[in-house]
Formats: C-alpha cells, sequence, structure tokens
C-alpha cells in the first residue's frame, strides 16, 4: 500500500544531524477580519553545505515560514501556534528573544529580495557592513571599516576601498544584492536564508548572484535556504526542493528528479508555465484561478478548485504526504497518476 510519510527526526542536536530541522510548523495572522492560516504544518530540514529551494506562488507561506525561523515575525498579528525549529540541536521557539538575537546574524543569517528598502539610506554600506563587527565581534570602527572592505571584494564589488564611502543609492540593484550577501556573510553564519534574492535583477545577474551564493555556500560549508516562485533559477543550485501551497508543503524531492517527473498537479503546472524556445508561436500555460484566501482555505486539498485531477476525496480529505520513492513525497491522493506510474498503488496507509 502507498504510505504516508512523517519527515521529521528526533531532537537531539547529535553529530550527524540536520542544521535545521523544522517540525509541524503553524503560524497564523490574527486579523480583524478573522485568523489566516499562513503555514500549516510544514516540516523540512537542511544539512550544512545543502540548498533547500522552497518554491510557491505569493501567499503560499514560504517567507512566512523563513520569518519564524529567523524568529523576526511581527507579533501581533503573526504567531507561531504550534511546532519546533530546531537548529543545532536547541528548539528556537523556547530561547529568550535575547538568546534569538545573539544567534541571529552570528549564526543564521536572511538575506532579503528588496536590497534598497533594506539598507539605511542614510549611512554608507561601510558604515552597515562595519556595525556587524562593532556590536557582534567588539571591533572598532576602523577595524571594522577594514572588515567591510573586505567582505566587498569577497562578494566581488569592484574598487571595494572606494565604494565603501557610498550609499545604497549610489550602487544598481546587481551591486546592492552583493551588499546584502556580505551583510549576511559578515559573521560567517552556518545558516542562510535568502528570500527571492533576484527578485527584479535582469537575467545575467541574476546568474551571477546566484553563482556568488554558490561560491560562498561551497567556500563555507553552509546550508542556504532559497525561497523563490521561479523553477528556473533553482535548477543548477539547489540540491533538493520543497514545493509549498497554500501554507502546506505538497512535494518534496531531489532537484533533479522534480524536472524529469513531478508528483503533484501544483508542481507540474509550475514546470508547464515556464516558457521553452520550442513553444514559439504557442500561447503560455497558466494554472487557472487564484491561490486560495489564507482566510477561508477551502476543505480537503487546498489547490482542489484549481486542480484538473480533482475529484470527490480531494474536497473532503487533506491528503498526506506519501511516500513515492525513497527521498520523494507527494500530497495528492492520485500522484501516481501525475507521474504515470500505472504499478504503483493507490491505497492510502
Amino acid at each position: 500500500m502507498a504510505t504516508s510519510v512523517e519527515l521529521s527526526t528526533e531532537e537531539g542536536g547529535t553529530e550527524g544531524g540536520p542544521l535545521l530541522d523544522v517540525r509541524n510548523l503553524h503560524v497564523e495572522f490574527r486579523t480583524r477580519e478573522g485568523v489566516a492560516r499562513a503555514v500549516n504544518g510544514v516540516d523540512y530540514s537542511v544539512d550544512a553545505g545543502e540548498t533547500l529551494a522552497v518554491l510557491g506562488e505569493s501567499g503560499s507561506g514560504k517567507s512566512v515560514t523563513a520569518q519564524a525561523i529567523m524568529g523576526i515575525l511581527d507579533s501581533p498579528p503573526g504567531f507561531v501556534t504550534q511546532g519546533k525549529i530546531i537548529f543545532q540541536g536547541r528548539d528556537m521557539l523556547k530561547l529568550s528573544g535575547e538568546e534569538r538575537r545573539k544567534v541571529r546574524g552570528a549564526r543564521m543569517a536572511m538575506i532579503f529580495q528588496d536590497a534598497l528598502s533594506s539598507l539605511n539610506p542614510v549611512l554608507n554600506v561601510g558604515e552597515q557592513l562595519g556595525e556587524m563587527f562593532t556590536v557582534h565581534r567588539g571591533l572598532s570602527r576602523k577595524q571594522a571599516r577594514a572588515k567591510a572592505v573586505e567582505l566587498m571584494e569577497r562578494v566581488r564589488i569592484p574598487a571595494a576601498k572606494e565604494r565603501v564611502r557610498s550609499y545604497p543609492h549610489q550602487f544598481s540593484g546587481g551591486m546592492r544584492q552583493r551588499v546584502m550577501i556580505a551583510m549576511a556573510m559578515a559573521l560567517e553564519p552556518e545558516l542562510i536564508i535568502a528570500d527571492e534574492p533576484t527578485t527584479a535583477l535582469d537575467v545575467t545577474v541574476q546568474a551571477q548572484v546566484m553563482d556568488l551564493l554558490a561560491d560562498l555556500q561551497r567556500e563555507y560549508n553552509m546550508g542556504l535556504i532559497l525561497i523563490t516562485h521561479d523553477l528556473g533559477v533553482v535548477a543548477d543550485v539547489a540540491d533538493k526542493i520543497a514545493v509549498m501551497y497554500a501554507g502546506r508543503i505538497v512535494e518534496t524531492s531531489p532537484v533533479h528528479d522534480i524536472y524529469a517527473k513531478p508528483a503533484h498537479p501544483y508542481t507540474k503546472g509550475l514546470l508547464d508555465s515556464i516558457p521553452r524556445l520550442d513553444q514559439k508561436g504557442q500561447e503560455l500555460y497558466a494554472i487557472k484561478g487564484l491561490p486560495p484566501n489564507l482566510l477561508h482555505i477551502p476543505p480537503g486539498c487546498a489547490f482542489n478548485p484549481r486542480c484538473p485531477l480533482a475529484q470527490d476525496v480531494c474536497r473532503t480529505e487533506v491528503p498526506p504526504l506519501y511516500r513515492v520513492s525513497r527521498d520523494r513525497a507527494s500530497a495528492c491522493h492520485f500522484w501516481k497518476e501525475v507521474v504515470g506510474d500505472d504499478s504503483a498503488p493507490a491505497d492510502k496507509a
């Protein structure tokens, strides 16, 4: 029989365990209109040196999950209501605010998607990079400035000694993103979360930024969570993929398997939406409908109103994560039809 799969492991922080282990995470936003369930039981893990790409449309819960991991949710209205975030053997949700601040920046860091709004416009980049060293390492301003120049050179910003006195608006979009990467890398954290790091950049600059992230990851053996809606960005850099929809993980897979044979209708729709050279002159595919209102997530599978395979069971029963293969899982009652594997049993555990 096809079996549902529990993807998490036991806590303990023993050697050889994952760097980060997110288990059954639930996040909700309490608004005047009602409670928006933004994250509904997310499980994923990241090892040292591994890249996990988290994919999905806007509103799928990707960034909210990352904010919960970092401990930067606006509370209220956002609240973690259930789950564990085990980082290097410790549950971040059980730490005090001061303890989490010591972890944030020094051991885990985040690269935000909008560098211009994330950087302080009235401070030059040298002051902003140097602050990491004065606050966390107790260096003098002169020492911190020297470290800032080193960081800028490391992320391949030309003429770093001169540009260290420049302000954010004096950099191009791609160079500002490099400054954000330098800021995240300043204290050599074990985990980096990159939230749409190539948004609004042209294709050539996107590739340069992704190559830079990959090089730095290899150099420092960091874990990397790459949040994106673009399957094309992650093909060459990710080790595994988690696809999110309406706050849930709907498919997990090694990166190359998911491109060859997606196991969830939503993943297949995302792949079919990527423009291809052999489609010249044809209408581009788009998944019909819109993501659900998180205040009113439909019963059963949240994707059922948009799914071409939806049947009665999809409208009444939330699908668990089924084990598709040793390292793949899909939250679809009819995943075998998506994969095209007639030999796979349809029964649920």
